[in-house]
């Protein structure tokens, strides 16, 4: 479809066949012995003549149960999945070629479909920008394009062209102009101003790009890929101004903490890193194996064997990081304890992404299941 033909009106989600349903989640640790505190037993009711046993749980967000599976919007793997800023909508990424949004509190309804890719949905970012009446969401694809939608009617307002292959990741900045950075296949990082068709900027990297993210004020990016660094790149100067050595293969995700002060990188070598990226951190010197700048590296949960580009991310207090795993599990971490909080069943295939919310202790996380696991954990 020509970008200059009028958006068609957003669609709505897969009717009764899309929905969310109460599951069951463990905190890491905890047994089946029984129906306790962290258990709940769902009874059916008919009309209030049939009774059964119903257990509560200590509640920390406004969900409207602790635990939610939504359902019946995709048909095939969820590879992406990002709450909005204010956090009233779930934004996921599928490789059915479509991105389907949710509401995160009350019924959890599936409000609409976005289609407009010719292959699979590989990343999503929201903007920082746009006012919450009206979001803008970004979303990169198979495809090789860009597209920058309005989620409040489902419109394509511009699809942005300049990448030779499949684009694998997309970000934007936190504040100031509003940029984004995306990264393909094709060895190449592209700069974009979202209001225009083509980029502002092509930093030739060499290598397949996996993994772009901004610097809390814009002026740096963070490029991860096949050579398993992460370059930082300077935009001014178009160079890379430090490394970040640790990973032993390929990086598949990044994503700057609340603070802006560390990166976390998740990699094919089964482990997370959390590094420190402030402007005058130390450097490592002479002979120095690795970097000085890593903060934890943090292990427990397995990519598996499909070669996914799992992805994670951040509490909004910046004290826990979260990704997904080939065992199927959404794991948490305590970041400076580098201790595992929880490991959350539920999934019936990989967990491919997980984010967690701007202002509440929720977590969300997709699956090559189709689905996505919504609830809320301990503060």
């Amino acid at each position: 479809m020509a970008d200059k033909r009028k958006s068609p009106p957003l669609q709505n989600g897969a009717g009764s066949s899309s929905s969310s349903v109460l599951v069951k989640r463990q905190r890491q640790g905890d047994n089946d012995a029984g129906v306790g505190e962290r258990q709940i037993a769902i009874a059916s009711s008919d009309g209030g003549k049939s009774k059964g046993l119903v257990r509560t749980v200590k509640r920390t967000s406004n969900l409207s149960a602790p635990i939610l599976s939504l359902s019946g919007a995709h048909g095939a793997e969820i590879l992406d999945v990002k709450f909005s800023p204010d956090g009233q909508l779930i934004a996921a990424a599928s490789s059915d070629k479509t991105i389907s949004l949710w509401q995160t509190f009350g019924e959890n309804k599936n409000i609409g479909i976005l289609a407009g890719h010719s292959k699979a949905v590989t990343s999503l970012c929201w903007s920082n920008s746009a006012p919450s009446s009206s979001p803008r969401l970004f979303s990169a694809s198979a495809d090789g394009t860009l597209i920058v939608w309005d989620a409040s009617t489902g419109a394509k307002l511009r699809r942005l062209r300049g990448h030779k292959g499949i684009v694998n990741s997309v970000s934007c900045t936190r504040g100031g102009r509003e940029i984004l950075v995306s990264g393909g296949d094709d060895g190449r990082v592209l700069l974009w101003d979202p209001h225009e068709r083509t980029p502002l900027d092509v930093l030739e990297i060499g290598y397949p790009v996996t993994a772009v993210a901004f610097s809390d004020d814009g002026g740096q990016i963070y490029v991860g890929g096949l050579d398993n660094d992460v370059h930082v790149y300077d935009l001014l100067r178009k160079e890379i101004v430090f490394s970040l050595r640790g990973h032993t293969d390929t990086i598949t995700s990044l994503s700057l903490s609340p603070s802006g002060s560390h990166l976390l990188s998740t990699s094919f070598d089964d482990t997370v890193r959390v590094w420190d990226v402030q402007p005058f951190a130390s450097e490592p010197g002479p002979g120095h194996v690795g970097s000085a700048r890593l903060h934890r590296t943090l292990t427990g949960s397995a990519c598996g064997f499909e070669n996914l580009l799992i992805k994670g991310g951040w509490s909004h207090d910046g004290e826990k990081v979260a990704t997904g795993g080939g065992d199927r599990n959404c794991t948490i971490w305590e970041l400076e304890k580098a201790t595992i909080l929880y490991q959350l069943p539920g999934h019936r295939g990989t967990c491919t992404a997980v984010a967690m919310h701007p202002r509440e202790p929720v977590i969300v996380s997709a699956s090559t299941d189709t689905t996505l696991l919504l609830g809320e954990i301990e503060t």
